[in-house]
């Protein structure tokens, strides 16, 4: 069975975006690049809502030079997508599907038929499936920051014990953590 997994680049006070929706303050470096690359590249499945699909879809055509970049961008053009929107009139990358509705029932059965692990990207969608109490790993990237207010990493309202099961800081200040979900 395949776990999902959530990943953000996250202010120190919690926060992927700030109050006018900036995140040019989380940019990872190339090191950290390098790790984020390999804490997804056993992601089979992606799951996204409209927002951040349409910021990631760059990674369809992106041709950096950078090697961590570059790398990325091919781990993300072999993985499956799945974009949840009802505003979204079609996708405009491949392996990419587009459902309506975010249906906790669905996710469970991807997750029981996947060989690899799915990640879920984006609060808005996340809060959705940690409600669900679908989420099995947690992956946060904490940029050394504090942005004061904006878009929330974590909803609010949720009590979820966790077990420390990595963590590596990095020359530029940012710290990994993740967590699994207790049974």
């Amino acid at each position: 069975m395949a776990k999902l997994i959530y990943t953000a680049i996250t202010s120190l006070d919690g926060y992927v975006a700030d109050a006018d929706g900036n995140w040019d303050w989380s940019a990872p470096d190339e090191e950290v690049h390098t790790v984020v690359n390999d804490l997804e590249r056993p992601i089979g499945t992606y799951l996204y809502g409209r927002r951040v699909y349409e910021v990631m879809a760059v990674w369809e055509t992106l041709e950096d030079p950078a090697p961590a970049m570059k790398d990325y961008a091919a781990i993300w053009r072999a993985a499956e997508k799945v974009v949840y929107s009802r505003t979204l009139r079609k996708v405009s990358t491949t392996r990419t599907t587009l459902e309506r509705r975010f249906e906790p029932e669905a996710v469970r059965a991807l997750k029981a038929s996947s060989e690899r692990d799915l990640g879920i990207g984006g609060p808005t969608l996340a809060a959705e499936a940690i409600r669900a109490g679908l989420v099995d790993d947690w992956q946060f990237l904490l940029s050394p920051a504090l942005v004061g207010g904006g878009k929330p990493s974590l909803p609010d309202g949720i009590r979820i014990d966790l077990e420390l099961t990595d963590s590596r800081t990095f020359s530029n200040g940012a710290v990994f953590l993740r967590y699994r979900t207790r049974a």
